[in-house]
């Protein structure tokens, strides 16, 4: 039977340990999720184009920091260049190149966030170009699955024992590679079912679909927003009653209100980081349910099997996916020996133009998974929008997190969340009794903190 629940659309529905879990819920306060990059500053001179700045956000959406600094500066977001998006309810530092004199950035003050001069610059810098994130994450109301709180020594004891589990099956801190919620929203998973309609060339649907769709643990001005444009389509009357903080549904609005029917425009209303977002998250469902399938069948995702592809591994993690190659007969034993080594990492899907898929046992797996995700048929050129088209790639399938720690974390008065002021509901897993824990790790670029959090916590998507 097909598993309708979100972790089941999203993939996430398999563990690498047995054990119980810690529960609990993230994001308690903005401050209980930090998450610094790590990166290289690129090479200063002062008479470079560019301004360097590092920028610290407290629950800022990246986009949405990167967009009101663009008008700011008085220029195109595209001229601001980031190496990674960050979660948004959480306190982030990153490195970003602006093409804007000095002088501009340095007068510029925007709410909750610190802009920090470094220099000037010659170089742009893109996605991924920093070397990983370091992240403090304070987990609170830590319960079993009974929902009955745990003390401070009984969840460290949980971390401990999940992590043993772990090495055991995979190797000292390694863990699966999931695609964490966040590429697909937690609670309101439209972005996939967007990227989706267009790489099928429908814009209506994608349109339809990212103004109307239903989310859960919504506020009811946005649940009635989007029942009208579901039930009516009247861009007037939604643009009466739309609620103020959705601006990119707004954006998309007024440009059908200009262009009635040009759907394409209202989609490209978007910032193009997010019309790319689109493009990558349905296929990430593609190695999301690849990598569940591996797990069902107790195929290894450290070790390669016949027919896989592996890749060699930089030191940060990335992969080299011009240097892929096929595991056969006659490079086997010597792929194993590389993998155990980490030179090697074993890969899944990102499908795409070009995209190579593994053969063998992981090639029905891999086939399985695209069908899946309704993505068999699919050619991924994208006629109306030739940027988006993506050519594919490969991921690993495992990853390692580094410079690890657990402890008790003080309780504190000033949580904001609304989660934790309303308190439970039906198929929740805190309590608010349960115990708080920090854990800090050091993870590679395009690695989701959320998805090691899922591992010791075993709680439901949306407390994450």
């Amino acid at each position: 039977m097909k598993d309708s629940s979100l972790e089941g659309r999203l993939g996430l529905s398999e563990w690498t340990s047995d054990n119980d879990g810690i529960g609990g819920i993230l994001k308690s306060r903005v401050e209980d999720f930090r998450v610094e990059e790590i990166s290289k500053i690129p090479a200063l001179d002062p008479k470079g184009r560019f301004t360097v700045a590092r920028i610290t956000m407290v629950n800022w959406e990246t986009n949405r920091f990167l967009k009101r600094l663009s008008k700011a500066c008085g220029i195109s977001r595209n001229r601001i260049f980031s190496s990674g998006m960050k979660d948004k309810r959480a306190v982030t530092t990153q490195i970003v190149v602006i093409d804007s004199p000095m002088y501009k950035v340095e007068k510029i003050k925007i709410p909750d966030s610190t802009i920090e001069i470094i220099g000037r610059t010659h170089q742009k810098i893109g996605m991924s170009d920093h070397d990983g994130n370091r992240f403090t994450i304070t987990v609170r109301g830590c319960c079993d699955s009974e929902g009955l709180p745990l003390d401070g020594k009984e969840a460290m004891k949980r971390v401990k024992q999940i992590r043993e589990d772990m090495t055991a099956k995979l190797g000292a801190d390694a863990f699966p590679n999931w695609i964490g919620p966040q590429r697909f929203g937690s609670t309101r998973p439209v972005t996939p079912e967007v990227g989706r309609a267009v790489v099928n060339g429908d814009y209506k649907k994608a349109i339809d679909l990212y103004l109307g769709m239903e989310g859960k643990n919504t506020n009811q001005d946005v649940v009635q927003f989007r029942r009208m444009w579901r039930e009516t389509g009247d861009i007037e009357a939604c643009l009466e009653i739309i609620p103020e903080h959705l601006g990119y549904e707004r954006n998309i609005l007024e440009k059908l209100r200009e262009k009635r029917e040009d759907y394409v425009a209202a989609f490209m209303a978007l910032p193009n980081s997010l019309q790319l977002l689109t493009v990558h998250s349905v296929q990430s469902l593609t190695f999301n349910y690849s990598l569940r399938e591996r797990m069902k069948k107790n195929l290894p995702i450290i070790h390669p099997t016949l027919g896989d592809i592996v890749a060699p591994v930089n030191p940060n993690g990335r992969i080299d996916a011009g240097k892929m190659a096929y595991v056969s007969e006659t490079n086997l034993e010597r792929c194993k020996r590389n993998c155990e080594s980490s030179r090697l990492v074993v890969t899944g899907p990102l499908p795409g133009l070009d995209s190579p898929m593994a053969k063998e046992n992981p090639g029905v797996i891999e086939n399985k998974a695209l069908k899946e995700s309704k993505l068999d048929k699919v050619d991924w050129r994208i006629e109306k929008i030739p940027r988006l088209t993506s050519s594919g790639t490969r991921r690993p399938l495992s990853v390692f997190f580094r410079d690890f720690s657990v402890s008790e974390a003080p309780e504190v008065d000033d949580l904001t969340s609304s989660r934790w002021i309303e308190g439970n509901r039906e198929g929740d897993r805190w309590n608010p009794d349960g115990a708080c824990l920090k854990l800090k790790f050091s993870l590679p670029p395009g690695t989701y903190a959320t998805v090691l959090m899922r591992e010791f916590m075993k709680s439901p998507l949306d407390h994450y």
